[in-house]
Parts: structure tokens; C-alpha cells; sequence
């Protein structure tokens, strides 16, 4: 089997942005969910794209993206927190996948978002594990109400902005591809209310980075 070429972080950013738009319109294309994409797979992957993305189920990669099998490599987290088994998978993505770009993808209406806000707010920290999505947004909020931040949108991009540095300061195998050009680093918000996964943070997917 030959192994197609990879696109740049560029021609990558640009294929997700072109699925998307075709979801926000109604015009999607479902590609490679065939039965010659299934068999095609059984002798390996090559996404060309990275996406750590919340757990939400209103906000499923994919299909707002408009891909298919084998297109995206897919992290999942509530509020698209970041522990020691994301960095792993991430750095597996860029250097044992090869892929060119790395997106975080939070979202209009966050729940992990909303449940930080009520506890910095004085109005209760879940029990159990939950804390733990507390503990890793919380920062976010209170860097967005530093800088005179109030809206629950400007919360969100906020903490995609600092899930993007969080990945740069913590990873410096990603670091390295992203300085070096090899891999780009996006960060976007996905609007429930139009379908439109908007640009936060854009970095190595253009010509004037």
C-alpha cells in the first residue's frame, strides 16, 4: 500500500476549515466511509489532524469538520483538559502519526466552563473526580476576569487560548514541530448556534506566522 503524502499545516487547517463550512450549510460530504476506506485502514492510519476537543456530545469532531474514517486523530476531555495521558497522545499524533496540525476545539456552553464559574462564584465544587475539571479550568476564568474578561464567551476562548499554551510550555516535542514549521497549532470555539468552529488562536498555518 502507498502511504499518501502529508499535507502541510496549511493545506490541513485549510481541509478542516472547507468541512466545516460545508457543515454549517448543510452541504456535508461524508468522505472515506465507504467500504474501500474500511479495508484501506487495516494497514494503518494517517490523519491530518490532532484534535483534542471537549466530551460534550453536542460537539462531535468529525462531523463538524465533515471527515471520516482515518482523517482526524481524536482526544476527548471534559472542558478539553489536559493531563499527562493527553500530552502522551498528542506527541504519539505528531511524531508517531506524522500529523501536520494540532487543533483545540472547546465550545459555545461549556459545562465544565459554566460548573467553574459557579464554584469560583461561591456556589458549590462538585464531589468526586469532577473537582479535577475545576482545578484545570479554573486558571482560565480567573486569567480572562484579570484582564477584564466577563462574558461567558469570552471564558471559553479564554480557556482554549490557555489550553493552546498549556500544550506549547508542557510539550517540548511539540514546541520543536511547531517552531520548526513541521506541525501548526489551532485553537477554536465551536458556536452550537451556527455550527461555525471559529479561529482563537492560529499559529504555523499561515504565511505571516
Amino acid at each position: 500500500m502507498t502511504t499518501p503524502s502529508m499535507p502541510t499545516p496549511a493545506q490541513a487547517w485549510e481541509a478542516l476549515q472547507e468541512g466545516n463550512r460545508r457543515f454549517m450549510n448543510f452541504q456535508v460530504e461524508r468522505p472515506n466511509q465507504d467500504r474501500k476506506r474500511r479495508l484501506e485502514l487495516r494497514n494503518g492510519q494517517n490523519p491530518i489532524a490532532a484534535v483534542l476537543a471537549c466530551s460534550d456530545s453536542r460537539a462531535p469532531v468529525e462531523m463538524i469538520f465533515d471527515q471520516g474514517l482515518g482523517d482526524i486523530f481524536v482526544i476527548r476531555t471534559a472542558g478539553e483538559i489536559i493531563d499527562l495521558a493527553v500530552l502522551g497522545s498528542l506527541e504519539y499524533a505528531v511524531e508517531g502519526l506524522q500529523v501536520p496540525l494540532v487543533v483545540v476545539m472547546g465550545h459555545e456552553s461549556c459545562g465544565a466552563v459554566k460548573a467553574t464559574m459557579d464554584a469560583i462564584d461561591g456556589y458549590g465544587i462538585p464531589n468526586g473526580f469532577q473537582r479535577v475539571l475545576i482545578e484545570k479550568v479554573s486558571p482560565s476564568i480567573m486569567e480572562a476576569r484579570a484582564a477584564g474578561r466577563e462574558s461567558t464567551r469570552q471564558y471559553e476562548e479564554q480557556h482554549v487560548a490557555e489550553t493552546v499554551d498549556q500544550i506549547l510550555s508542557r510539550s517540548p516535542e511539540i514546541k520543536a514541530r511547531v517552531t520548526n514549521g513541521m506541525v501548526g497549532l489551532v485553537g477554536v470555539r465551536y458556536r452550537l448556534s451556527d455550527g461555525l468552529a471559529e479561529p482563537i488562536v492560529e499559529i504555523g498555518t499561515g504565511e505571516h506566522d
